[in-house]
């Protein structure tokens, strides 16, 4: 069964399937869709044109399915859509796509969103992704599976954030962070691999040792890119994480953020 509270306010012409919980004082336009199992807290705002899977958790004063914050709006009909399994905490954002970036914000599954976090017009984030606490995704943006975003960080539209990658915490990031890296500063700057993360989800020790070699190669040699990306590929093209790697690079629209070279020396130092 459904279970709306008296004090909600639930469009005639939302879908809620079974097990969906409403919350007091929250508000439900019509053309939502909602998926089983999902609970909604407190004044939460779920706006038109937004689907959402089965058992997410959304915490108070949550708004999702805005319209964005994009000039170039112009009320054309967009949606948002999340999957499954997602927690969105307090006051966290999300809004719809525009026309010009395909019409839809798109969400994975098994994400948190801690609160303030904001993911604007656009974006597509993947699986598995942890946005602390008022971290911000500017529009058009791209983050890959598993990938962490520091509290109080910021991305700039556009870019491309790879899985497996770690955002420190106030960082601004203007550029792509290539995939198993960790970016830190203003502006960001590459400062190593997220060895940490990668131990804590499995990865071998013979993909960590080849990533920490293409990643010498790559950022931290003399070599120019191609040459280093021609080296990585003759020395570890059968390793799959490898190639993701190289793909992510060939594939980079804004470029990839350089690596501060000096802390790296003091970290080896």
């Amino acid at each position: 069964m459904v279970q709306i509270h008296p004090t909600a306010l639930v469009d005639s012409a939302a879908e809620l399937a079974s097990g969906v919980k409403v919350g007091p004082y929250s508000i439900i336009e019509g053309r939502v869709v909602i998926g089983p199992d999902t609970h909604i807290g407190p004044h939460v705002i779920i706006k038109d044109f937004t689907t959402i899977g089965s058992q997410c958790r959304i915490f108070q004063f949550a708004v999702l399915g805005e319209i964005p914050q994009d000039l170039k709006f112009r009320g054309e009909e967009s949606s948002l859509i999340i999957g499954d399994n997602n927690t969105i905490r307090e006051f966290a954002t999300m809004h719809r796509g525009t026309a010009g970036g395909g019409g839809v914000t798109r969400i994975g599954n098994s994400n948190l969103f801690m609160a303030y976090t904001h993911v604007a017009h656009d974006c597509v984030v993947g699986n598995g992704v942890i946005m602390s606490n008022a971290a911000t995704l500017g529009g058009h943006i791209l983050v890959e599976d598993h990938a962490i975003l520091g509290g109080l960080s910021a991305v700039h539209q556009f870019c491309h954030i790879g899985r497996h990658a770690f955002i420190g915490g106030c960082s601004a990031v203007h550029r792509d962070v290539p995939p198993y890296t960790m970016a830190v500063g203003n502006r960001a700057k590459l400062v190593g691999l997220n060895l940490v993360g990668l131990k804590r989800k499995g990865f071998t020790e013979g993909a960590l040792q080849a990533l920490k070699r293409a990643y010498e190669l790559l950022f931290l040699s003399e070599l120019n890119l191609k040459e280093a990306m021609d080296r990585v590929r003759q020395n570890f093209s059968d390793i799959p994480e490898i190639q993701h790697l190289l793909r992510f690079i060939e594939t980079s629209e804004r470029g990839i953020l350089p690596a501060d070279v000096r802390e790296h020396r003091l970290n080896r130092g």
